[in-house]
């Protein structure tokens, strides 16, 4: 088994074998859609704890006194526990996935993924406001990523696991598989290449098989079907995407405004997030959650113009706060409510002052959904595509991609804002460039290039370790002495030295007058952005790649790279 998984890490370092990438698209598939029900059941089985039913969404039928008090209290329960823990812990969701992927190369702790579980099953289930979709994308690529670092799989790999998991998460949770794959290229790795879709491609195909099997669908809404009236709506529906675009600009700013109270006691800002929502949810329960038994109501007409106004006002000021404040919830329901009580409030005042011209009420309802989704994640792609796999219906793929194209603009365009993710990001300083330098250093791993002929040299040589070092004649020698590494020498110079002392018995490395080479050192398991941190870090000229042996202590020289090699190669590939 071990020699089994061991060749199966050496296909993975290739980041063309695309048959041994395919096999972790299915595994990742299938491990997010199972995490991904769990998450779900929790959230419906805490809630049923407190009498919410219909999974966990059923707040409105709340007495009002409770439904200030249950997120006032729960968020203050949230905070007792997230006071606790260390700040790096508290990081989860989307925010988390990237920084990540780019600072720790796909390698995704436990712990948090145990966090986000946990405290975004009972925020949500405590009637916070906010989405399960966040935390779905964070749990399928945390689950995959985990996976891979147990199989000990190289990291350029953990980058596709993850993008496997978050497709899994969003096929899994509304049943568009297509969608969950765009998403994962377009937001997470920000990348389209064959070798990386196939896998996600698969994997999402497999949550979303797992999600039909063992639950009831998840988001699944019955929608008519649905054509445009008339192409005189093409204003309105442009002024649709506007207004949606408007909202999103209003979502991200008091975001980023609450993001700035981070200095103070997680306690406070969750509690003060908690009490905001139960204000609101007294007036306005449908805040209260997801909001998913609301969007139904709105999509089947149930819901007054006047209503969907408010709701859609109140689940921005919700949300937004609760997501500032640093709970671990998602954005994409919420902000799915939002566009769907904009797109519903157009469609009634087009329907009562053009009759004969406007559309069901419920076509605006899903170009609604879909240009909210686009501008929140910057991802337009994957927006057009979760309204076309949720009507089932290609008639409305013009009216909708241009209300998120209109959105889209409003938002990144005419206010310049960036998508909510990397606004926080920005806001905490952490970098996440997907340049395409960058992207092909973190899928390209140090055995593509390293010289493999490198050996260890002690300090002191006998002339019994002078012959096999003749024989093999290395690239690179690696000085040590008492098990310490000190600094790498060229073969060529350090044998021609050799040559000058063939008669002494025992000649000491350290005295000869050859060039000493500065050297870090990165795992087996490395990318070449890895490898170039490394070199950067620690000011270093080259790059020694070890392994760990599992008889010995010291660790295995596999090869050295160094930084002309790796500029070399970046760019002979763009």
């Amino acid at each position: 088994m071990r020699k089994l998984i061991s060749n199966y890490r050496r296909l993975l370092t290739n980041y063309d074998s695309v048959l041994a990438y395919s096999l972790l698209g299915v595994i990742g598939g299938v491990a997010s859609g199972l995490v991904i029900l769990g998450f779900e059941e929790s959230i419906a089985y805490l809630a049923a704890l407190w009498g919410v039913g219909s999974s966990g969404e059923d707040f409105e039928s709340l007495p009002p006194l409770f439904r200030f008090l249950l997120p006032a209290i729960g968020a203050l329960l949230l905070g007792v526990c997230y006071q606790m823990l260390r700040n790096e812990d508290r990081e989860v969701g989307i925010v988390h996935v990237l920084s990540r992927m780019h600072s720790h190369y796909g390698a995704l702790p436990a712990r948090n993924a145990i966090i986000q579980f946990f405290g975004g099953a009972f925020a949500l289930a405590s009637g916070q406001s906010g989405g399960r979709e966040g935390p779905g994308v964070h749990l399928g690529g945390a689950i995959n990523s985990l996976l891979g670092q147990r199989l000990g799989l190289p990291n350029n790999s953990l980058r596709v696991l993850i993008a496997c998991g978050t497709a899994g998460g969003i096929a899994a949770a509304f049943n568009t598989p297509l969608a969950g794959v765009i998403f994962a290229m377009e937001v997470i790795i920000a990348e389209y290449t064959v070798v990386g879709f196939i896998p996600v491609m698969l994997a999402a195909v497999s949550a979303s098989a797992v999600s039909r099997t063992f639950a009831t669908g998840g988001a699944v809404f019955n929608i008519p079907s649905l054509q445009l009236t008339s192409l005189w709506e093409i204003p309105y529906i442009v002024l649709l995407g506007f207004s949606c675009g408007l909202a999103v600009v209003a979502f991200v700013q008091i975001s980023k405004h609450t993001a700035r109270l981070s200095h103070h006691a997680v306690i406070f800002r969750f509690t003060a997030a908690g009490v905001i929502t139960g204000a609101l949810a007294l007036f306005v329960p449908e805040i209260m959650g997801i909001g998913y038994d609301t969007l139904r109501l709105a999509l089947n007409g149930e819901v007054a113009l006047l209503a969907l106004v408010v709701i859609a006002g109140a689940k921005i000021i919700a949300t937004s706060i609760t997501v500032g404040a640093g709970m671990p919830v998602g954005i994409i329901g919420p902000n799915l409510l939002i566009g769907a009580c904009l797109g519903g409030a157009m469609g009634m005042i087009g329907n009562q002052f053009m009759p004969g011209l406007a559309s069901d009420p419920t076509l605006y309802i899903l170009i609604g959904m879909g240009s909210a989704m686009g501008a929140i994640m910057n991802a337009p792609l994957a927006a057009i595509l979760a309204v076309l796999e949720l009507t089932h219906s290609m008639s409305i793929a013009m009216p909708a991609m241009l209300a998120i194209v209109a959105a889209t603009l409003t938002h990144t365009g005419l206010f310049r804002q960036r998508s909510l993710h990397q606004t926080i990001l920005r806001q905490m300083q952490r970098a996440a460039p997907n340049d395409p330098l960058n992207q092909l250093l973190h899928r390209t791993h140090v055995g593509s290039i390293m010289d493999t002929r490198a050996v260890r040299v002690p300090a002191v040589l006998t002339q019994e370790d002078r012959e096999p070092l003749l024989e093999f004649n290395p690239t690179w020698c690696l000085v040590g002495r008492d098990g310490i590494d000190l600094y790498l020498v060229k073969g060529t110079e350090l044998l021609a030295w050799l040559a000058q002392h063939r008669e002494v018995e025992e000649v000491d490395v350290t005295e000869a007058d050859i060039r000493r080479w500065t050297q870090t050192s990165v795992p087996m398991q490395a990318s070449l952005r890895q490898a170039m941190d490394g070199i950067g870090k620690d000011t270093a000229e080259t790059v020694c790649v070890y392994e760990r042996s599992r008889s010995t202590s010291q660790p295995i020289l596999h090869g050295v790279i160094t930084r002309e090699s790796i500029e070399k190669f970046t760019l002979a590939q763009l």
